[in-house]
């Protein structure tokens, strides 16, 4: 099997931040195929979870960055992913989120996660802003943007017929 190579990892105080790799598929296909994906194309067929998987691990290659898989320190076990996201048809960078399982949620993980990714965005990669697509009835994820200290931009470009909600991030000087 062959492995993203030069990949940055992140640690937070709990959390190890990494490219995602291909045994993470399991954590992910169950995720997916869950109700909990519902605000990111789920739940999803077998060959359309496939594909997104491929789309999170091909962010790499293709751009030069990606998002992160987050598990706990010492722990290989992904817990969900966070980082830096653009496909070459979004009118914008992302930061996003998702926690794959109930066992990761309210425990500050996705807020550790995010707030790193975030950081590697305007620290390395050196993005000026960024935003984050929330779809309106995710209150959890839009508790979490606005705790990130994301504002509500309605002005933001956005896709024909897209609902989704933009949050945008500054970079802080």
């Amino acid at each position: 099997m062959i492995a993203l190579a030069n990949t940055p990892v992140l640690e937070t105080a709990r959390l190890t931040l990494r490219a995602p790799v291909a045994t993470d598929w399991p954590h992910w296909h169950a995720f997916a195929r869950s109700d909990r994906a519902q605000y990111v194309g789920g739940p999803m067929p077998d060959n359309v979870a496939w594909r997104a998987f491929c789309h999170i691990i091909g962010m790499w290659v293709a751009r030069g960055y990606g998002s992160f898989v987050f598990t706990e320190k010492g722990a290989d076990t992904p817990l969900g992913h966070a980082g830096p996201w653009h496909p070459w048809d979004w009118p914008e960078r992302e930061i996003g989120w998702t926690v794959w399982g109930p066992e990761a949620e309210g425990k500050g993980y996705a807020h550790e996660a995010a707030l790193a990714a975030r950081d590697h965005a305007f620290g390395p990669l050196g993005w000026d802003t960024a935003v984050s697509y929330i779809d309106p009835a995710n209150a959890r994820s839009i508790a979490l943007a606005e705790r990130l200290g994301a504002v509500l931009d309605p002005d933001a470009p956005k896709e024909p017929g897209d609902d989704d909600l933009v949050y945008r991030h500054r970079r802080m000087a």
